[in-house]
């Protein structure tokens, strides 16, 4: 072989290599971090991580035999066409950097779609899981059903995030890298505190809760509860962090954040130590059959919401990714359907971006076609 062929060979070997060590680089970093040693050996005495991991409240089945919705499952799904998105573009109420005023001294929240929330108690503003973009840690996976009602260069000043778990569509590496460097106090379950230092955060910002732990700051308690779920990044870290719920207390008002979780005794026990709540946000979807602990089911959510005692509920973590396999409306459907039927609690249904009190009033959007 001459030379001439010999260096066309490896300069396109070489522009195909550089896009991909860029990509792998980016994808690494993405990915995140797992805790130090120290760290661990600190979760070691908790009662609830063992041999490496931390361990569900009660058994996590899957049976991916069982699992309902049709198509191919697994990862492949993702990227292909989505038979389950809308057929409509989903209403919105625009927010941008003047949209906000100073946080309500009393009790307001946003919904910003998915899981991700604004939530202004009595003078301070809390950001929740918050995702602009896909779930996942390549872009055209796990795509949005619609943008998100806000940018993330418009998002308000703050005083707290609050991340449950660290999957995609809880955990985003770019909003976290966007908000590094603003004078903000990061509450985050165990573990996930070394994918924020990875992502510039400075670590005594950063504050790390386990189950039963409670934190008092600035005149509210935040307190992080069980769920029935997982966590984990990419392949060989499952369960190296920790997932939880949230309850907030002022001198007038709770807060509860289910995060994700499946149904189990632990929404009584939260109900007992922290209830009632004045406003809850509760997850209604993701639910299938081949996981059937993993997220609720609608039937499931009307009965948490007893148990924990709340009297007004909004849902979340529907009406942006198709995660379980069934249309983007069902969840909200049943879960409409099924709260009328109940009347024991006030069901509030916002359009992402609407601002909502326990006392507004919401329109039933996704009934119109």
């Amino acid at each position: 072989m001459s030379r001439k062929p010999l260096r066309i060979f490896f300069r396109v070997l070489l522009l195909l290599a550089v896009p991909l060590v860029i990509a792998g680089c980016h994808l690494w970093q993405v990915i995140g971090d797992l805790p130090e040693a120290p760290e661990v050996a600190a979760y070691e005495k908790l009662p609830y991580y063992r041999d490496g991991r931390f361990q569900n409240p009660e058994p996590l089945p899957y049976y991916p035999d069982r699992a309902t919705g049709g198509g191919p499952s697994g990862w492949i799904r993702f990227l292909l066409p989505n038979p389950h998105k809308p057929e409509f573009a989903l209403p919105q109420v625009a927010l941008d950097a003047n949209s906000f005023a100073a946080p309500s001294e009393a009790l307001a929240a946003y919904w910003l779609g998915h899981a991700s929330l604004i939530i202004e108690l009595e003078g301070k503003r809390f950001l929740v899981d918050p995702v602009f973009g896909n779930a996942a840690p390549l872009p055209g996976i796990v795509r949005r059903f619609v943008d998100a009602p806000l940018k993330r260069a418009d998002l308000p000043p703050l005083d707290y995030v609050l991340i449950t778990h660290d999957h995609y569509d809880h955990l985003e590496y770019a909003t976290i890298k966007a908000l590094s460097d603003r004078e903000i106090r990061f509450i985050v379950p165990y573990g996930v505190a070394a994918h924020l230092r990875k992502w510039g955060v400075p670590a005594e910002r950063v504050r790390e809760i386990g189950w039963d732990e409670t934190l008092q700051e600035d005149g509210l308690t935040i307190a992080a509860e069980r769920t029935l779920h997982f966590s984990g990044r990419t392949f060989g870290r499952r369960d190296t962090t920790l997932w939880t719920a949230y309850v907030l207390k002022g001198e007038r008002f709770r807060v509860f954040v289910s995060g994700d979780t499946g149904y189990g005794g632990h929404f009584k026990a939260i109900g007992a130590a922290h209830g009632p709540f004045d406003l809850a946000f509760i997850e209604i979807d993701g639910w299938n059959s081949g996981w059937p602990k993993t997220h609720m089911f609608p039937e499931e959510v009307i009965q948490a919401c007893h148990d924990i005692g709340a009297r007004t509920m909004v849902p979340v973590h529907w009406g942006v990714f198709d995660l379980a396999r069934h249309p983007w409306d069902e969840s909200i459907r049943r879960v409409h359907d099924l709260a009328l039927q109940d009347g024991k609690f006030k069901l509030l249904t916002p359009r992402m971006g609407e601002r909502v009190t326990p006392e507004s009033a919401t329109e039933t959007w996704f009934l119109v076609r």
